[in-house]
């Protein structure tokens, strides 16, 4: 199977939308882990940030926005109109706005820095290019602007690929197949066994102008495949600009 990319991937989560919550609430520690990596970008709570919440889907990454930085300033971006819509339909305070557009077009729907900080979960590997949406995020950041992002970044060691492998095999393909989401999920799978360790995406992030890298693990049973990464900007033009 070829991983799905751009348009054909956006369908895919347009089609899963409608249960994308409940899937993803059976899986422990989901939505505190979450908060624990907004926690991570050290914004205290927020107060007069401007935060880009970069593949936002169904709202839960903006909910530990809005739930660990009260007094931030939220912009909440998708490439799915579906699970955007449902994001869009739960209540939110006035603080957070939300966008339908892929991450590598952010310019066009008027996102423009400089911005505090920039929090994407779960997007860098479903991205075609991940080299140049960091460097789209290190140039929308201010100067000492945090990146945090939250992902499945495999540790490298080969139990960690077998428990991914095993979780999927055991209880996300099949529930995925059951709803009619085959294709996404068995995606989801793919990409995280394709995509860089979390070493190889710390030297991503270095390598589009970032400094202060932290790869961070995450606890319960995501330790070694769940990672947060957290990084500043710096004034240091991204390697190939």
């Amino acid at each position: 199977m070829t991983l799905l990319r751009d348009a054909d991937l956006a369908v895919a989560f347009d089609h899963a939308a409608r249960s994308y919550d409940a899937l993803v609430a059976a899986n422990p520690g989901y939505h505190s882990h979450l908060r624990r990596s907004v926690r991570r970008l050290g914004l205290g709570h927020g107060e007069g940030r401007r935060v880009l919440d970069l593949g936002c889907g169904t709202g839960a990454s903006t909910a530990a926005l809005v739930a660990m930085l009260p007094g931030a300033e939220i912009i909440a971006a998708d490439a799915s109109a579906g699970m955007l819509e449902r994001a869009a339909a739960k209540r939110w305070p006035e603080r957070v706005t939300f966008l339908h557009t892929p991450a590598e077009h952010l310019d066009q729907v008027g996102v423009r820095g400089p911005l505090d900080a920039v929090f994407a979960a779960y997007l860098f590997r479903n991205t075609a290019d991940p080299d140049g949406v960091l460097r789209a995020v290190h140039g929308l950041l201010a100067p000492g602007g945090r990146l945090g992002v939250h992902e499945y970044t495999l540790s490298g060691r080969l139990i960690d690929r077998a428990v991914w492998t095993a979780v999927c095999g055991g209880l996300v393909l099949p529930v995925g197949s059951a709803l009619g989401d085959s294709r996404l999920y068995r995606h989801l799978w793919r990409s995280v066994v394709e995509f860089d360790t979390v070493e190889e995406f710390a030297a991503r992030v270095r390598s589009a102008g970032f400094d202060h890298v932290r790869v961070l693990p995450l606890p319960g049973w995501q330790t070694g495949i769940t990672h947060t990464i957290v990084a500043r900007h710096t004034d240091t033009a991204p390697e190939g600009s």
